[in-house]
């Protein structure tokens, strides 16, 4: 099926169309139109006329638009499903759970901006003040440029768009290219309800050139994006004064403490380590273990890593699919073969059948190896032995990325040192750092990003405060 432009309310296609394949097994599974930098123009100008609109559309209507969406992509759930499993080889299971995400962030969103409101002012509350009718409230940004990536190509869309829509603004967005249908199908859904605000939605695909039109442009008062880092600093040194938001991953990074309850823990953390092959922004990467207790944890984790099933992303049990392409697997075989020269211990062996990686656990790392630096985005982990908590506050800490940490422990103190020290955006006790409520606030520090995604959050990002004094 055919990824169509959405320039605006109209449907358009386009002369020329790449190829999606499956990365599991190479079949083409979806064409996305070839878009260029005067299309993305385009849509922008489309955008700017219709966020004046927007922003007069009644609150409840915006709310009905945003649940009608829901609904039918409840009704879709397996066909929504199908979709992502062949374009990025999610498989299924988590396809599904993917979809059902998807659904609840918008009904977040439209539940949400229901309750959202200003305040009122004192403005008699210090001598040089007196007495007025003040309060402040908000309104819509006004156009608003979303670019998403391949790992969650439902619900990191869902995340931007609902947010945005409901809010009042209007939305050019720039899909991942390696899902271009999922978007396209979740955008359809959005632009042919009977609730929808006309033109409020466009969408457009490419790679840097549309992107950079997109960011560059004068038209969007918000960039709103989730990817690299790499990505992430361009999009900062060229946008100009806008409202940037970045969610551009992490080192994601546990602290197994000697009294914690080893068992559940490894369950947990491979688990964290492995969902998606790790290709999660807080997939868990770096698991720092009490030395008191690191070989029995290390034993655990194994034995836990070794039940996950691997193969097809079609099959209902299997828990591991492909990574998203060969350069993927390629990068994380030679990232093994590097920290086993450098005298890592592969406590499961690092094996490879095409874009299938199997789930690798690494013993006896080194803060010096790259497989501990840097994001892996692929299904390894590794084990470091530490001294105590301090020691792994203090390596985790020592990362330039700060997204999500946890710590696993029933030791309170131990728990209230983590979530005072750990310097990152989110902080799971006894649970894997991978755990994600799309209800809450999430975003990191440092080079993870700035802003906060979670529908509250985000839809404040994506609205101005305007104050307002009546005398």
């Amino acid at each position: 099926m055919d990824a169509n432009v959405w320039m605006g309310s109209t449907e358009i296609r386009k002369s020329q169309y790449v190829e999606r394949f499956s990365p599991y097994d190479g079949r083409v599974v979806s064409r996305a139109a070839q878009c260029d930098a005067e299309d993305a123009r385009n849509a922008l100008v489309l955008a700017q006329k219709a966020a004046k609109a927007a922003k007069r559309i009644p609150l409840h209507q915006r709310c009905h638009w945003l649940l009608d969406v829901a609904q039918k992509l409840k009704e879709e759930r397996e066909i929504f499903a199908q979709t992502v499993c062949d374009e990025v080889g999610k498989p299924i299971t988590f396809a599904r759970s993917e979809v059902d995400r998807c659904i609840e962030t918008i009904i977040l969103s439209a539940e949400t901006m229901r309750t959202m409101h200003g305040e009122s002012i004192n403005t008699d509350a210090m001598p040089s003040g007196r007495q007025a009718l003040a309060h402040w409230r908000r309104e819509p940004a006004g156009v608003v440029v979303a670019i998403t990536p391949f790992n969650f190509p439902l619900n990191l869309v869902a995340h931007k768009l609902a947010p945005a829509l409901v809010s009042g603004n209007a939305v050019v967005l720039k899909p991942t290219p390696e899902a271009p249908l999922s978007a396209y199908k979740l955008a359809k859904l959005f632009i042919e309800s009977p609730f929808a605000v006309p033109d409020a939605l466009s969408v457009v695909y490419g790679d840097a050139d549309v992107g950079s039109a997109l960011v560059g442009s004068d038209i969007p008062r918000v960039v709103s994006f989730t990817g690299s880092v790499g990505v992430g600093n361009i999009i900062t040194r060229s946008a100009g004064i806008k409202k940037v938001s970045l969610e551009l991953g992490g080192n994601a990074a546990t602290f197994i403490d000697a009294s914690a309850d080893l068992e559940y823990a490894a369950s947990r953390c491979a688990i964290g380590a492995f969902v998606n092959s790790g290709q999660v922004c807080i997939s868990l990467q770096r698991i720092y273990v009490d030395a008191a207790v690191y070989d029995e944890f290390a034993r655990k984790m194994g034995e836990a890593t070794s039940k996950l099933v691997v193969g097809s992303p079609y099959e209902e049990a299997t828990f591991l699919g492909p990574l998203i392409n060969d350069e993927a697997a390629e990068r994380a075989m030679n990232w093994v073969e590097s920290a086993i020269n450098e005298g890592a211990r592969a406590l499961t062996p690092p094996r490879r059948d095409g874009r299938i990686f199997y789930p690798c656990v690494m013993a006896d790392v080194t803060e010096s190896m790259k497989i501990v630096c840097e994001e892996v985005f692929a299904p390894i982990v590794s084990l470091v032995r530490v001294d105590g908590i301090d020691d792994a506050i203090e390596r985790m800490n020592n990362s330039p990325y700060g997204l999500q940490f946890s710590v696993f422990t029933n030791n309170l103190a131990h728990t209230t040192k983590a979530i005072d020290e750990l310097d990152c955006g989110g902080v799971v006790i006894n649970d894997m750092p991978t755990l994600r409520f799309d209800i809450q606030p999430y975003g990191g520090v440092k080079f993870s990003g700035v802003g906060r995604e979670g529908p509250r959050f985000a839809i404040e990002e994506m609205t101005e405060i305007k104050s307002i004094v009546i005398l």
